[in-house]
């Protein structure tokens, strides 16, 4: 039983980085900084795959829809972190805090089914060609892609009611710069079990399954690029799907660091680290990943500027 003087929390206090003033300001400039490129960088991949038609493939329609969850990922998270970084009082409403929760459950998901379908794309172009057309058509693609924001649906407001319908009495100090789930979960009066066993069946099947889905599709992969002939073969069918897999290793390497290592949440400021990594830097990388050493996405991109700002 609570005592009467115990009054239930109305806010949170977001803690972040306030245990080093000294580098708020260099911190607020950063990720200002990160937060502008990735804005700008998935802005130009979604303009691309949708002007170009030589963009007008299966892989680019998961990209287009990857970066847009990208931007709407990051954005869930950085606006308030500037905010709080240049406030004195970095308090944010209980209805915020689920605001929040729920649409980084959901965007991180959908995420994860994206990058899963875009495994399955590389898979049937590399390993099935001949059935390819057939196994990528537009219905199925786009049924893949409603399956992906769906399961985020599904996850962001499960996982969110879990653990909002505890109840929140007394200490209110969130040792993060975000509502994520486990400095949320430590807050809550009496058992956390329903929000630990929701927290946990949400890694295994929306972060380890898709995971060892992609696996499964890259051992394929792998197993067919080392049965061609030449090594300029292996090379380009490698070169076909090395993106999408740099993207992979980012993504879940640091999802599972953060979700899955040990003793996660033991150092407050480790799971700060880890998490400006994995919700500001890491989106920040995929427009990078797919335009450096992509030739059509270079070739889409130079059609573009001789269209609307060369041409006389």
């Amino acid at each position: 039983m609570l005592s009467d003087n115990v009054t239930a929390v109305t806010e949170f206090i977001l803690l972040g980085f306030s245990g080093f003033p000294s580098f708020q300001g260099l911190l607020f400039w950063g990720v200002l900084c990160i937060y502008m490129v990735t804005l700008l960088g998935n802005s130009l991949i979604i303009i691309l795959t949708l002007a170009d038609p030589v963009l007008h493939s299966p892989m680019y329609f998961f990209l287009r829809h990857f970066s847009l969850v990208e931007i709407l990922y990051t954005t869930t998270i950085v606006p308030r972190m500037l905010g709080d970084l240049m406030s004195t009082h970095p308090a944010i409403p209980l209805a915020s805090c689920f605001t929040q929760m729920y649409f980084f459950s959901f965007f991180g998901v959908t995420e994860c089914c994206l990058l899963t379908a875009m495994a399955y794309d590389r898979y049937a172009a590399i390993c099935r060609p001949l059935h390819y057309t057939t196994l990528m058509n537009q219905g199925a693609c786009n049924c893949m892609v409603r399956a992906s924001y769906l399961m985020g649906l599904i996850t962001g407001t499960t996982h969110s009611i879990c653990i909002f319908t505890l109840p929140f009495h007394g200490a209110n100090t969130i040792y993060h710069y975000m509502c994520d789930v486990m400095p949320v979960l430590r807050l809550a009066t009496g058992s956390t079990f329903k929000g630990e066993v929701g927290n946990l069946a949400v890694t295994i099947f929306f972060v380890l399954t898709p995971f060892l889905l992609i696996m499964a599709s890259y051992a394929c992969i792998l197993a067919t690029i080392l049965g061609v002939a030449t090594s300029q073969g292996r090379r380009k069918l490698f070169s076909t799907c090395s993106s999408h897999l740099f993207v992979v290793i980012l993504f879940f390497g640091t999802a599972t660091v953060a979700y899955l290592r040990p003793d996660a949440g033991s150092s407050p400021d480790t799971d700060q680290v880890i998490g400006v990594f994995y919700t500001v830097v890491t989106p920040m990388f995929n427009p990078f990943v797919y335009t450096l050493r992509n030739k059509e996405v270079t070739g889409a991109m130079k059609r573009l500027m001789d269209r609307y700002l060369w041409s006389p």
